[in-house]
Order: C-alpha cells, then structure tokens, then sequence
C-alpha cells in the first residue's frame, strides 16, 4: 500500500499547477536541511513534501538563508505552464479505443470505483477513457484537495516564484514527460492495482498525508523516509524505476555539478533523502559527504 501512496505524492507534484495564494502565518516548520561543500561550491539538499496546507511557516531561517545565498534553484521538475501540462496529461492519460476503465475492472472493483466517482459528485462516466493511473490520482487528490492541501503551497511553488523574483536560474533534474512517462509506462495490471488501492484508501488519504507533513515539519527524514518508501520492497521493480534509479541519477548530477565552482539549493522529494538508497548514500558512495545543518 505505502508504494502505491508514492505514486499518488509523486503525481500531486507534477498533475497540480495553480496560481499562488497568499499564505496566512501559522505553525512553524523546521524541516531537514543538509550542505555538501567543497573549496569552492556549495550545495544545499532540501527534502520537499509537494502538497501542504497554507499557514505552514517553513520558508524561514536556514532554509531560507540557504537559499538566498543560493545562485541556482535546482527541482525535480520545473513546472511547465498550465496548458502545455495539460495537453502532456492528456496525450498520454486517456485513450480513445478499447474497453472503457470500468470495463477494465472486476465487479467488485467497479461498483467500489463508480461509488467513489459520483460520492464526489462526478458523473459515473468521467474518467471512462482514462488510464487507470490518471484515474487514481485524480480520485486520490479530491479529497486533498478538500482538506486544504494544494501544490500552490507546496515548496516547489514558493521556492520557484522566489527564485523567479530574486532573478535564480531554475534547472529541472527531469522533465514533465520523464514524470508522466514513469505512470503511463506501467504495465496496465499494476496501474489497475493502484486505483483499486486508491479507492479504497480515500478515506485515509487525509490523516496519511497530515502524519507525513507532521514528521516533515519535525524534521524527522528518517521516520518520513521509511513512511514513503516502506512499500517499495514490495515490487522491487516500480521501486527501482520510481526511487533508486532517479536517486542515482541524482547523485550523479549532483557530483558533477560539485566539480563547478557556486551555490546551488537543490530541493527533491523527501523520500529521496532517507534511506539505503538515498541521494545521500549514494553521493557518500562518491565521497561527497551531506551535513545536515541543525537550526
């Protein structure tokens, strides 16, 4: 179940594109924060959780003293515009021909997916040519959506539209097809899984998501880490294309930008910071060394 909740953080990130809301003060947050450092470059590795509340005070303090020293802006993504994602989602998330989704599904399956649908108010045919993937996260992020959660408040926004103001080039470590692509290449099977997985999660989506926003605001990686990851020694396979590959792809990029001189803040999804497999581990693997700095 924890790797199918993976998928649906994952996809949160990358499905929601909405405008910027002013934020009310709030509770404050001291997530984790780690420096790798050479004679002449910097790097800060910030642990992200894509969706949060408004009113969450974690842009502050050594966050944001890293990132204002910081030269670049380093995400697993850079947002494209609304409808160029848009027409990206739709090319590869709904198809024309074949068996409808519901037709996809066991009886069972079906009639717990169609009362899922139309409890939210959505006509029982919505998502009809959906693959079942883009079904599942589109079910799973109503309910966050409901709770006051949103990636407009997500730090991948706050820090993208702070780098765009203070004029910090933005880099992407992957690009929103590579992101699409990782759910749309799954075999349908597994896709199937996951939305039957995703409807009958609904009701705990809620309370998931607050737990892992509590141990990320505690700047507990470790306790987060194993809470998204846990799944991912179930299938082994999705776990490798969905976290150790990027976490190795990461580590390279990062070591390579180590060999050129300035300040880069790099912000990825706390999953990809805890772990045997993590980023971390495999840049100690390149004798890079992470400090996490305590504030």
């Amino acid at each position: 179940m924890m790797l199918l909740k993976k998928l649906r953080a994952l996809l949160a990130a990358t499905l929601l594109a909405l405008p910027l809301p002013a934020a009310a003060k709030g509770n404050d947050a001291d997530p984790a924060l780690w420096v790798v450092k050479d004679a002449d470059t910097t790097l800060y590795l910030f642990g992200t959780i894509h969706v949060l509340k408004p009113g969450l005070s974690w842009f502050d303090a050594a966050v944001k003293n890293a990132f204002d020293s910081s030269d670049d802006l380093v995400l697993e993504m850079v947002q494209p515009p609304a409808p160029e994602m848009q027409a990206i989602v739709m090319k590869a998330g709904f198809t024309t021909t074949g068996p409808t989704l519901p037709e996809k599904l066991t009886a069972p399956d079906r009639a717990a997916y169609l009362k899922a649908l139309t409890g939210f108010g959505l006509p029982a045919t919505a998502l009809d040519r959906a693959d079942p993937w883009l079904a599942a996260t589109q079910l799973s992020l109503i309910p966050v959506m409901k709770s006051g959660y949103d990636a407009s408040n997500g730090p991948e926004t706050v820090l993208s539209a702070a780098a765009r103001a203070a004029g910090k080039k933005v880099i992407g470590l992957e690009t929103a097809e590579q992101q699409i692509g990782y759910f749309d290449s799954l075999p349908e099977p597994l896709q199937i899984k996951f939305l039957n997985s995703t409807v009958k999660d609904l009701p705990e989506v809620d309370t998931s998501l607050n737990d892992m926003v509590a141990d990320w605001s505690a700047g507990k990686p470790e306790r987060l880490g194993k809470t998204m990851n846990e799944g991912m020694r179930d299938t082994p396979e999705i776990g490798r294309i969905l976290l150790t590959d990027r976490n190795l792809r990461w580590a390279d990029w990062i070591d390579q930008r180590m060999t050129q001189p300035g300040t880069v803040f790099v912000a990825v999804g706390a999953g990809h910071l805890a772990g045997k497999d993590s980023v971390i581990a495999q840049l100690k693997k390149r004798k890079l060394k992470a400090r996490r700095i305590n504030y």
